[in-house]
């Protein structure tokens, strides 16, 4: 949620961001609801004020004049209740459409419709050329016994699955790994809810525009996440940081869930898109100053290509357009790895700036060094993912005999062997 302060400014601005982003939104209905409920409340203000002067003379007047201020006061509440009630209608309205509002874009953001747009900043890695018929992630998986589709499907649904042997030491070793290295770069590991409360969804901006997303446990209103994000962010919700601790740095691991609707038929062989996954998130808390979140920015974008380096695997690194960001980011980065099986560079990681859009909604702040309240900012990016990280983990480091050579920092973690 942005500031409704800087929307009545730069009215202009904020109907071209949602515009660029391609999230329509009626900025002028916002502005004139906004107004109508500064309007009523200076008229519930004045009520109040007249109520309680009448009040007090109700208790030091006489039998006469007691009467005629009674009566006023019944008078003034009734007036006062009709303009509360109006004054809830538009509050309620405001709110709603408020949260439909998106963030305006970095100027660095290129405006741009799809993924198509996004602009390629550099490729790291060299692209392996196989001198032999090379397999895609799916056959290795069964000549090793790793993976089970059928099954999977069989038990749960389309794009479920079932990991097994290497498969699953695998997964596990880079979700360790990586939760090791951004521990050892200063942020706090953390096991987190799956289930949450819509309050979690709705203020880190995935509710209500993602609902048709999200698993939804109805009996219980808790909704499966679909990224750690949600937990790490809502864990400081209503609550005041303290200056000295910022920035706070997470990592965050879980199972995450997602429907991927709309997607039916789409990427459906194999592990690129699943139901549901495991990853470990970097999420960051720091000041409302915008050169300071930048630097955190690229921070955690070199985190990310530090641990696919380590993974030594090719990737490239784009700045995505505005149609490609969500509604609360400011700037994002995609980090794409090379699947020689989809001939491309698939996205493998995404980094996110937000501003203060989540910390406004969820009531985060800190007190500045003038002792004023600030709403926190907060960012984001994709430590690792698992199942899809395997897929240019296991097809480019295969060799003609169908083994996977192991990269040299996953070893400690696949007990010391250096192939599968």
């Amino acid at each position: 949620m942005i500031n409704i302060a800087f929307i009545r400014e730069n009215p202009d601005v904020v109907k071209q961001a949602a515009i660029n982003k391609g999230m329509p939104v009626d900025i002028d209905r916002l502005l004139a609801l906004d107004s109508s409920l500064r309007e009523v409340t200076k008229k519930i203000d004045t009520l109040r004020a007249e109520r309680n002067r009448l009040s007090k003379l109700v208790q030091v007047s006489n039998n006469n004049e007691k009467e005629l201020f009674a009566d006023n006061v019944r008078l003034i509440k009734n007036d006062l209740s009709a303009h509360e009630a109006s004054a809830r209608d538009t509050r309620a309205e405001l709110d709603a459409l408020m949260l439909h509002i998106p963030s305006v874009p970095a100027p660095e953001v290129p405006i741009g419709k799809d993924e198509k747009d996004n602009i390629e900043l550099r490729q790291v890695g060299k692209i392996p050329n196989f001198d032999f018929p090379f397999r895609d992630h799916v056959e290795l998986c069964e000549i090793h016994d790793m993976l089970d589709m059928q099954r999977g499907t069989k038990v749960a649904g389309s794009r479920s699955y079932f990991l097994k042997n290497d498969a699953l030491l695998l997964d596990m070793a880079v979700c360790r790994f990586t939760i090791d290295f951004l521990s050892s770069r200063g942020f706090t590991p953390m096991s987190v809810p799956h289930l949450v409360k819509e309050r979690a969804m709705q203020g880190t901006g995935y509710f209500p525009i993602g609902y048709g997303q999200a698993y939804a446990v109805s009996e219980d209103e808790l909704f499966l996440t679909g990224t750690s994000e949600v937990s790490l962010v809502s864990y400081h919700q209503d609550e005041i940081l303290q200056l000295a601790e910022l920035p706070i740095k997470y990592a965050g691991i879980s199972s995450c869930y997602r429907r991927e609707a709309g997607t039916y038929g789409k990427d459906t062989r194999g592990l690129y898109r699943v139901h549901q996954f495991q990853k470990v998130e970097q999420v960051v808390f720091c000041e409302a100053n915008h050169d300071k979140a930048e630097k955190l920015h690229y921070e955690i974008l070199e985190n990310a290509e530090l641990i696919l380096q380590a993974l030594e695997l090719p990737y490239r690194v784009c700045i995505a357009c505005t149609g490609e960001i969500g509604i609360g980011q400011i700037r994002k980065h995609e980090v794409e790895t090379w699947m020689p099986s989809r001939g491309a560079y698939c996205e493998t990681h995404s980094c996110s700036t937000l501003a203060d859009f989540q910390t406004r909604r969820l009531k985060i702040r800190y007190r500045d060094t003038m002792g004023d309240m600030q709403h926190a900012f907060t960012l984001n990016n994709t430590g690792i993912a698992s199942p899809r990280i395997l897929i240019p983990l296991l097809e480019n480091h295969q060799n003609p005999d169908g083994s996977v050579n192991i990269p040299k920092d996953l070893r400690p973690y696949m007990g010391g062997r250096e192939k599968i």
